[in-house]
């Protein structure tokens, strides 16, 4: 595994976050208003969640960073420099992997990452172009052309290509579409190293589950406004919904009702699953309403909230 070392000898700045946005806003000339009044900090070294819906203004927001679109209003700052009023120090502080995978077919895999090198002014005697291919588990494919390499590994070479630089900050893009379990998890083993090795990880993604296990605080943007930011643990537990799975002594024909109950279907002949909100009654009280009806309990499961179920209420009531 390569040993990064993030460029802080131009840091402007001590401060501990590594991206600052503040009443972030921008409206396109046709009239869409894709931000508004953002504001939120990545702190250095946290792996941060940016989630959304599609069309919530997540690629806008990071194209924002990237120096790709211009902002209407507010400001952002990338490693202590604002991106207005130092934008190549801003950009040097940043590694972006696009959603789209974006690659001269006629390069190699090796000529991407010297050409990339290159354009980020990295010294020939620094670069190490080699080092990360083997990171990304790609040095066998190093003169390959790149229209060859398979769905997975164009997007583990634009991770490579984002590294080059060795930029403090890292913004993943939906980086596991497309892409199977294994080399899923490849990826995210190398994402955790550099973290650990102090580079900042922006993540936006549709697979929750992996936001949920990978990310220390999640944002949620909904029609361009900010709606959420808290802890991963934290926003997990704003689910106010729980559910417990019921076996029965004997077949039922229809799922026990309560007025307390948010719902009850069945899942088997014998097998209920009775979902309530955990605010107005608890697991206890629900298997003695089921007692009360004069079924027997054979066994019982819990199944807790995750940050789907948050996500869901969130984005279908902002």
């Amino acid at each position: 595994m390569i040993a990064l070392t993030p460029c802080v000898r131009y840091r402007t700045d001590m401060s501990e976050q590594a991206i600052s946005i503040h009443n972030l806003s921008k409206k396109y000339a046709g009239g869409k208003q894709a931000l508004s009044d953002v504001s939120f900090d990545v702190a250095q070294g946290s792996i941060f969640g940016l989630l959304g819906p599609n069309g919530a203004g997540k690629s806008t927001l990071i194209n924002i960073l990237a120096g790709l679109v211009m902002k209407t209003s507010g400001s952002a700052s990338i490693w202590g420099f604002d991106i207005d009023a130092h934008p190549r120090n801003a950009k040097a502080s940043i590694g972006i992997v696009p959603q789209e995978i974006m690659f001269d077919p006629f390069f190699t895999p090796k000529e991407a990452l010297e050409l990339q090198a290159g354009l980020y002014g990295v010294p020939k005697s620094k670069r190490r172009t080699m080092e990360l291919l083997k990171a990304v588990r790609l040095e066998d494919k190093a003169d390959a052309y790149a229209r060859t390499l398979s769905g997975g590994m164009k997007r583990r070479l634009l991770v490579a290509k984002a590294m080059v630089h060795a930029p403090p900050v890292i913004v993943l893009d939906e980086p596991t579409a497309g892409v199977d379990i294994e080399l899923r998890q490849q990826l995210w083993d190398y994402v955790q190293e550099l973290n650990r090795q102090g580079v900042t990880v922006v993540l936006t993604t549709h697979y929750l589950e992996e936001a949920e296990q990978l990310c220390d605080r999640i944002a949620i943007i909904n029609h361009g406004q900010l709606i959420a930011n808290k802890p991963t643990r934290e926003l997990v537990g704003m689910a106010r919904e729980k559910a417990v799975v019921l076996t029965l002594d004997r077949d039922v024909t229809s799922a026990p009702t309560h007025a307390a109950f948010e719902k009850a279907e069945l899942v088997g002949e014998r097998t209920v699953e009775i979902t309530y909100n955990k605010d107005r009654m608890n697991a206890g009280e629900v298997l003695s309403v089921i007692q009360g009806l004069g079924l027997g309990i054979i066994d019982v499961t819990t199944k807790e909230a995750d940050l789907e179920d948050v996500f869901l209420r969130l984005t279908s009531t902002a």
